[in-house]
């Protein structure tokens, strides 16, 4: 979706004409009452547009076919006021190619014992239209998202904002172009995969271009635009001296300002909304991007270190998901752990690629050796993560299927300050417990790159694999090795027999 684009929602509501023009007046009103009590509680993060009342097959498809193609439409609402026959709705939702939330509310809160009636009754029976609307998805084989409560419950609103974000992510990768600078880092197996059958299933388009393609364009960029972007770097960041202006080091600032410049101009002009790097392949570069890379995220571009371009579009959903939350995501990587004393946590970083925005402080600018790239030394953000919940989740390619595997996480201070670690991390303490996350992770082939974000919850991502039909495996506070086994043989069974069924994955 164009960026110009407020994202919206489609809110459609079933009825039928057995009940006549003045009942059916009364469902419109009653619906936009629903559709303005969601809008205005201000927690979801897209337009609630509101639809007619529909009652046929024929205009039930029309709708659908219309959300399909409407750029500014990243998903679709249901709700059953009355009771709306379930063959009316088989072609509409059979040619629905957008997200669909099946929300299961009514206007009233409390009954009205006192003075209820028929009249009342035949007014008010989502009771008994959403289960003919939940009966036929499910005969269907429809994927959707099922909400169930009242439209003013705070809870249910959040549920539905989290859908909302799903949506929007998944709406963003459908669209998303991605270019690999180089190929992925030599012998390595996780960060290979099948970019033909992730175009089909999640949309994004992975290609390849020559470094030096990339090259060209950095050596190409004006100092005027290198000295505008250097002040902005001392506006920003608390920047060491030696890369101050009059530094020994600031022409190497200089230099990370060029790769930015560059190769945002690369990005913006090849329509690309996500990259990867690889330190094995820098072609004409003097430096490894660093700080250009760790921006460029904090602008909601998806990034994969050493060629993975799978993290790289997972990246740039998550943060799609999370836009205007206030709250980061980034490229991350579990390094080392801290088996105790006190709790057992894990350190995440990357050479040098981690976004500013789940940064607790303002990030320094720093410049320091690399052991690896055979470059100058590079420049690059430091900083400790934002301490709070989160969840980090990887994307692996199984052979026959993808899958997604999440944990729920606490992000937390370093026990002890870093002074000789330069790069930018993050603490956390894995949901249940150290040895019960480690042990479910390498069993389901968890991947070692992943994205850390704290800006959307678990639900939400699951909401979005199940967008994308695509299997997730959470880790989270009730798991154990002995379930999470069992779970994972569960799923290899139902993915194997559901890659035969039309309606399922």
């Amino acid at each position: 979706m164009s960026p110009a684009l407020k994202p919206q929602l489609w809110f459609l509501t079933g009825s039928q004409h057995l009940y006549g023009p003045e009942t059916l007046d009364q469902v419109a009103g009653q619906s936009r009452q629903i559709q303005r009590m969601l809008s205005d509680s201000g927690e979801i993060g897209a337009e609630i547009a509101w639809k007619p009342v529909l009652t046929d097959a024929p205009a039930i498809r029309q709708v659908m076919l219309a959300a399909n193609t409407d750029p500014a439409c990243v998903g679709v609402i249901a709700w059953m006021h009355t009771f709306s026959p379930a063959k009316m709705w088989i072609s509409g939702l059979d040619a629905l190619r957008k997200p669909l939330l099946h929300l299961h509310t009514q206007v009233n809160m409390s009954l009205p014992w006192g003075s209820i009636d028929m009249d009342f009754m035949n007014l008010n029976q989502a009771a008994h239209g959403d289960r003919e609307f939940g009966f036929i998805q499910t005969r269907l084989g429809v994927a959707r998202k099922t909400v169930a409560g009242h439209a003013s419950d705070p809870a249910l609103v959040a549920r539905i904002a989290g859908w909302a974000r799903a949506a929007a992510g998944y709406d963003h990768l459908r669209a998303l172009r991605l270019a690999r600078f180089g190929d992925n880092m030599r012998d390595v197996a996780v960060t290979e995969g099948d970019k033909v059958e992730a175009e089909l299933r999640f949309g994004v388009s992975v290609n390849t271009y020559g470094v030096n393609d990339l090259v060209d364009v950095v050596d190409a960029v004006c100092d005027d635009a290198v000295d505008a972007l250097v002040v902005e770097y001392a506006d920003a960041y608390r920047l060491a001296p030696e890369l101050a202006r009059g530094g020994d080091r600031h022409d190497s600032l200089r230099y990370a300002a060029r790769i930015e410049v560059g190769l945002r101009r690369f990005l913006t002009d090849g329509g690309f909304g996500a990259f990867t790097t690889n330190f094995e392949d820098l072609g004409g570069l003097r430096q490894l991007p660093g700080l250009a890379v760790q921006r460029l995220m904090a602008d909601g571009y998806g990034f994969g270190g050493e060629g993975d371009w799978k993290t790289s579009a997972l990246l740039a959903a998550v943060k799609a998901m999370g836009a205007g939350t206030g709250r980061g995501a980034s490229f991350m990587e579990d390094y080392t752990y801290h088996f105790g004393p006190g709790e057992p946590k894990i350190l995440g970083a990357h050479m040098l690629e981690v976004c500013p925005s789940i940064a607790a402080a303002q990030p320094s600018c720093e410049i320091h050796p690399l052991g690896i790239g055979g470059r100058e030394d590079p420049v690059r953000l430091v900083f400790d993560a934002t301490p709070g919940a989160g969840v980090v989740i990887g994307l692996v390619d199984l052979g026959d299927r993808f899958r997604f595997v999440a944990n729920e996480i606490e992000v937390v201070a370093p026990d002890q300050p870093l002074p000789n670690l330069p790069v930018a991390r993050a603490v956390w303490k894995p949901a249940p417990s150290l040895a019960t996350s480690t042990e479910s992770w390498l069993i389901a082939g968890g991947p070692h790159h992943t994205v850390l974000t704290q800006a959307v919850d678990a639900e939400t991502l699951q909401d979005f694999a199940h967008m994308l039909r695509t299997e997730l495996v959470l880790i989270d506070s009730n798991t154990t090795t002995s379930t999470f086994n069992d779970r994972l043989r569960w799923n290899q069974a139902y993915y194997r027999l559901a890659q035969g069924l039309p309606g399922m994955g």
